[in-house]
């Protein structure tokens, strides 16, 4: 194996080695805790312009499939990062392994360091810009580029990631445990119109939208509000996507001019930016929450859910002025992760519900987006 090193913007250094593309790249280093889920993790568009880094210490043991990506075009991270990689890999769907999945792509990544030590750097110190290279081996000169690289806090990513024109989707979920693999779903029985707002949409999004019962049409980031009416929706759907939400002022402007006029749901960057539409304040978490194991209290229902997290900023509930409520609390730091408004049909969760990766605690929100519209 090739050597590597990874240099974190704070001068910390990691001796590696390559198990992905041999190149040099920059990006914001974050953790996930997921045990597993990598290809869906590695395909979730919201990782854009970042490295994961896994917590679970070996990745990589059942390869990669055709089916369970999040996404088109391969992996989205600038960097992935394990403890160890595993050179054989065993399950009936894959047909590679990992490092040649992520070789083809071009995509770096690492293992043999101490992700436990990472782990609680990043904690510590918070989620910051690193750089991993097997071409320059030199860390004052790593540094050096890291340090003079602006970040991504102010680079429109959802514009990379969004798609580039309108397209209708009918699939719904993936059954493994059938031969049968046509997911597709009778556009006689979908009813009810949904837009997606496309900021990097998920497919296991699109896939409980569709088994819920709704035609969907997604559409770029930046379609304007006038062309989503003339759709004639049912409900209006924000989806999750990478970076700052207020680098998205197309985004906030658009949904503004359509609150009130449909029900509306948002998932994490699609929640940020119904928070900016309504001018709250985002502000950034220290390191972010990326994982599948998060409890949050439904506090509609007083249960509580294990969820699926990808997420670097948070809405201030509170700066709203009392216009929406408080439905969801993340149960590990106190910070808000759901809101309904009290008068209009709209509502936003800061998680995952759909999972892919994760548990399937909160699919039922999915449901309790169709019965708003229904109300309505």
């Amino acid at each position: 194996m090739k050597q590597a090193l990874l240099v974190l913007s704070d001068g910390m250094v990691f001796d590696c080695q390559s198990f992905g593309a041999e190149t040099e790249s920059i990006g914001e280093v974050v953790f996930n805790t997921s045990m597993s889920g990598y290809q869906e993790i590695l395909t979730d568009a919201s990782y854009k312009g970042q490295f994961v880094v896994m917590t679970y210490p070996q990745i990589g043991n059942y390869g990669i499939n055709t089916i369970d990506s999040e996404s088109s075009g391969g992996p989205k991270p600038s960097g992935f990062i394990v403890k160890e990689c595993s050179k054989n890999y065993s399950n009936w769907r894959a047909d590679k392994s990992l490092s040649e999945y992520l070789i083809q792509y071009g995509i770096p990544a690492v293992e043999g360091l101490d992700t436990r030590a990472l782990v609680r750097h990043l904690r510590d110190y918070g989620s910051q810009m690193g750089i991993i290279s097997t071409i320059d081996l030199d860390p004052v000169s790593l540094h050096k580029k890291v340090k003079q690289h602006k970040g991504i806090n102010d680079i429109d990513l959802v514009d990379v990631v969004t798609t580039k024109k309108k397209y209708c989707w009918n699939e719904g979920l993936i059954r493994i445990d059938s031969a049968d693999t046509n997911n597709k779903i009778d556009e006689n029985i979908n009813q009810l119109h949904v837009v997606v707002y496309d900021y990097g949409v998920k497919y296991n999004i699109l896939r409980h939208l569709s088994n819920c019962g709704f035609k969907i049409t997604v559409v770029p980031a930046n379609t304007q509000a006038e062309a989503i009416l003339e759709l004639e929706p049912d409900g209006i759907f924000l989806s999750n996507g990478p970076g700052n939400p207020e680098t998205i002022k197309y985004g906030a402007e658009n949904v503004r001019q359509l609150i009130g006029k449909k029900p509306i749901f948002g998932i994490c960057m699609g929640h940020q930016i119904l928070g900016l539409a309504l001018n709250a304040r985002v502000y950034k978490l220290k390191f972010g929450h990326h994982g599948g194991n998060h409890p949050v209290l439904d506090k509609t229902t007083g249960k509580i859910e294990i969820t699926s997290q990808n997420h670097n900023y948070c809405v201030d509930i509170s700066s709203l002025g009392g216009a929406f409520e408080l439905t969801h609390k993340n149960l590990y730091d106190g910070t808000e992760e759901g809101m309904k408004h009290v008068e209009l049909p709209i509502f936003s969760v800061q998680y995952h519900p759909e999972a892919g990766p994760g548990p399937n605690d909160s699919i039922y929100l999915f449901n309790r987006f169709r019965d708003m519209i229904n109300n309505n």
